[in-house]
């Protein structure tokens, strides 16, 4: 399957903020409504990443409607993963944007048709534009920084309910991919997962076609990179989150195609984070989890990556939910989020704390 995760989406920023301080809570802030802020979190895991990226890290919080008035409750959480070009603040409504997080929650969980939830959301927006929430020594281990560092900060500074069963993972493109590998690893973090036209979950995703091989030939930096075509920017980020490479500077990364030639360990390496490929390997952590769900448009080029996943997943007999829709990669995911990913967190997450 060619790459093709954002022939919709538009490119993305990063907003200054002071470090460790709350945003303004982009919606109405009465008290009906839940409640907004954007801290910095560092990651230890992140730190000497050689893209030279921040391991101070931006993460969105949205609260609940009843978080502030009744301090004695605790609530799960949901970690939302977003997409490449994407970041946490357009997400959280601080930018005009395709889906906007607090929006949609306050809609659904003050109609009940979802139950009170934290939703979390690291900015994983790099020198790159996106980490693919990998293991990698340019970008950074942003596996270890979600499943760890992250879970670790939001149940040391909000009312959560800390533990697995309470704790939901979801994640839309790029942020689809990392739900499904995250998710697949981690059971001993998550319950449960929901993706959401998910990219790069087969074998071959992401490989160009030899013929557009010299579109790569004049990138050398990142600010070339940036000002790539999505097509060719989305190459670079995936070498440097899948192949990295700590000799071959200013990028650190190989590419695998190299004058138009396929690199066969290169590909080996894509090939070897695939969550389809890798699938065989967590069957037993896949089967430990509660619930598993994700989606895709009809419409959206991701659809054929989905629909492998969904047989793997049959072949094994593991329960899941897979849905199509008729759309495409970004037209229908706020409905998606506010009709299907919130009730089915409310439906599988633990809403009370053990005694």
């Amino acid at each position: 399957m060619r790459f093709a995760l954002g022939l919709y989406i538009a490119a993305a920023g990063a907003v200054a903020c002071l470090a460790g301080a709350a945003a303004a809570a982009p919606a109405d802030s009465s008290s009906s409504k839940g409640s907004y802020e954007r801290v910095k979190v560092h990651g230890r895991n992140l730190e000497g990443n050689l893209e030279g990226d921040s391991p101070d890290r931006f993460v969105s919080v949205y609260l609940p409607p009843g978080y502030k008035s009744h301090p004695n409750q605790r609530y799960p959480v949901i970690y939302l993963l977003h997409g490449f070009t994407d970041s946490d603040d357009k997400w959280f409504g601080l930018k005009p944007h395709f889906v906007n997080v607090p929006q949609i929650a306050d809609r659904s969980m003050i109609s009940g048709a979802s139950k009170e939830m934290i939703i979390v959301m690291p900015n994983a927006y790099t020198a790159l534009e996106g980490s693919f929430y990998g293991k990698s020594v340019t970008t950074g281990d942003w596996e270890d920084f979600v499943v760890s560092e992250l879970v670790e900060y939001v149940d040391n500074h909000y009312r959560t309910i800390a533990n697995r069963a309470s704790r939901g993972l979801a994640g839309h493109s790029m942020g689809g991919y990392g739900t499904v590998r995250l998710g697949m690893r981690g059971p001993d973090v998550f319950s449960s997962f929901y993706a959401l036209s998910a990219c790069c979950l087969d074998s071959g995703a992401g490989i160009p076609p030899q013929r557009n091989a010299a579109a790569f030939d004049s990138v050398h930096t990142a600010e070339q990179v940036r000002a790539a075509p999505f097509g060719v920017k989305a190459q670079f980020a995936l070498a440097a989150a899948f192949s990295p490479d700590p000799n071959n500077a200013p990028l650190f990364l190989d590419l695998p195609l190299k004058d138009g030639v396929p690199q066969p360990s290169v590909v080996a390496r894509w090939a070897a984070n695939s969550p389809i490929a890798m699938l065989d390997q967590y069957v037993r952590n896949l089967r430990q989890l509660k619930a598993i769900a994700f989606d895709v448009g009809l419409q959206d080029s991701l659809l054929s990556g989905s629909r492998q996943l969904d047989a793997r997943l049959q072949e094994y007999k593991i329960p899941h939910t897979f849905e199509t829709y008729e759309g495409t990669h970004t037209s229908h995911v706020a409905d998606r989020i506010e009709t299907k990913v919130l009730p089915f967190f409310s439906a599988q997450l633990k809403f009370q704390s053990s005694k």
